[in-house]
């Protein structure tokens, strides 16, 4: 069977879908291919249990690590993607995140676009996200030209007495940018949502938000459980042509226009290597021999903090966070990092975590305990790579810039003794943890040197185009979905000049 339209879009979380909503009011024919099913509302999604201990909503999909060894890499596939399960966390880049800086081991190397030219594109996110959020509290927050779409989530009054210790040790709190709706949430269900299933409308989600905006426009379909296995191209290699799509046991090839590459920053990156033709025999967008290298991960611990006399009665807790350390050390070595609070971190979660802890164990020291996440910018590297081998896909984090985690870590403990916290445990995730992957596929100016210019079209076929994380040239040191959103939204621009252009 074949089945053609205007644009095929490959994957329907954030990018994605950020995109179809730009690009629904065109009129222009939109098949979204979701490789997933959708998320269905049933009792695990509000079970701590069920999520953390018995891995209810996890993928058995394995990667390879290079020293052979497989492992799950945590990624969801579902419509709306990771983002059903994501924090809600709506950071906008650090202006300075957009330039060359040094950091205690190695250069960051800046964007081939400064935040001045995504700034219009972060207020349109924030919007289409209903970002929640409060202005003048970090002072790290780059300018805007207007205000956060909605208030900030408030602080239950444990991370109030939480704010106020952080004051006084020192540090300058802040309330997290976060796409929640905290009445609707907490109507449907007494959690967090760090990791938590969104089944609901209270975390406004790839689906919940954009993708729900963009299939009211007549001109747009989602195909779920629709896997892309290959990108075809005319003889030449000039002009992306169909995808093969397994669904249901069929395989079928769909004819587009336009074709758009939005299934994350590992599977972006195989899939574009999977679909290596005469052509393109290295893969296609690869010329530069940049599709899969760069990979970056943000180098994160999660910190927990303990008052044997301050309890912590939070439903919730993520509404903290702080960026003292964010620019700069106190010892003038360079950027370390972001601290936000973890969702509520419960006896069960807990335990999921420690399976040594006895229950009751777990559950009273989860009484007093008060989770952190400390990011620090992991640094392009070419050696650092997606690649497949047969059936496989190989990733081969070569982590970096550790010394600034470490240093984060330290200054954070620091800050926590201050605020009257004498425990302080952290775990630092490995290798195979992988938390905001990003790079593979790198927007750059050069063609030689990445794979997508600032409009994240490809340099090497003009119909064919990347919005996910993979287009990213730097991690930063923030979450990084608000960026992936803006960037789609300006790639939308640019795609519906070429629908024009070539509609008059």
């Amino acid at each position: 069977m074949t089945f053609s339209c205007d644009i095929i879009i490959i994957g329907s979380g954030i990018g994605g879908a950020t995109l179809a909503s730009s690009l629904a009011p065109t009129g222009a024919k939109i098949l979204i291919l979701e490789r997933g099913p959708h998320l269905q509302h049933t009792p695990e999604a509000r079970d701590d249990v069920a999520i953390f201990q018995k891995g209810f909503y996890q993928s058995d999909e394995e990667w390879l690590a290079t020293d052979g060894e497989r492992f799950l890499p945590g990624n969801y596939y579902y419509v709306g993607g990771n983002s059903k399960f994501y924090g809600a966390v709506m950071y906008r880049y650090r202006e300075q995140d957009f330039t060359p800086r040094p950091h205690p081991e190695g250069q960051s190397p800046g964007w081939p676009i400064s935040y001045g030219d995504l700034a219009p594109w972060y207020d349109a996110a924030e919007n289409l996200f209903q970002v929640h959020g409060a202005l003048g509290q970090d002072p790290t927050d780059p300018p805007r030209a207007h205000d956060f779409p909605f208030p900030a989530v408030p602080d239950e009054p444990a991370m109030a007495r939480v704010r106020q210790r952080l004051q006084k040790a020192g540090v300058t709190p802040a309330s997290l940018p976060l796409a929640i709706d905290i009445k609707t949430w907490l109507a449907e269900g007494k959690t967090g949502w760090d990791a938590f299933p969104n089944t609901g409308k209270g975390k406004i989600d790839a689906q919940s938000g954009p993708l729900d905006q963009a299939l009211k426009h007549a001109n747009v379909e989602l195909w779920p459980n629709a896997r892309v296995t290959r990108i075809e191209t005319d003889d030449s290699g000039q002009t992306a042509t169909s995808v093969m799509v397994t669904q249901d046991g069929r395989e079928e090839r769909i004819f587009a226009k336009h074709i758009v590459v939005a299934a994350g920053a590992v599977q972006s990156a195989a899939l574009l290597l999977r679909s290596a033709n005469n052509a393109h025999p290295a893969g296609l967008a690869n010329k530069s021999d940049q599709v899969g290298r760069n990979f970056m991960n943000h180098n994160t611990s999660a910190m927990i903090t303990m008052n044997p006399f301050l309890k912590n009665d939070c439903v919730y807790q993520k509404t903290l966070c702080f960026n003292d350390f964010y620019n700069n050390s106190p010892a003038g070595t360079g950027p370390l990092g972001n601290v936000q609070c973890l969702g509520r971190i419960t006896g069960n979660i807990l335990k999921a975590q420690v399976p040594m802890l006895p229950a009751f164990v777990a559950k009273v020291i989860a009484g007093r305990a008060f989770g952190w996440f400390l990011t620090s910018e992991d640094l392009p590297n070419p050696q650092s790579r997606v690649m497949i081998r047969g059936n496989d896909i190989v990733v081969d984090w070569q982590r970096s810039n550790m010394q600034a985690h470490h240093q984060l870590i330290a200054q954070t403990k620091k800050v926590m003794k201050r605020a009257g916290f004498p425990i302080v445990a952290i775990r630092t995730f490995g290798r195979k943890t992988t938390s905001h992957q990003c790079g593979t596929a790198r927007l750059g100016i050069d063609p030689h040197t990445s794979v997508v210019n600032p409009d994240c079209q490809s340099h090497d076929i003009a119909n064919l185009w990347v919005t996910d994380a993979s287009v990213l040239p730097t991690s930063a040191a923030v979450n990084p979905a608000l960026t992936i959103a803006a960037l789609a939204l300006k790639a939308g621009k640019a795609i519906s000049q070429k629908i024009s252009a070539n509609n008059p």
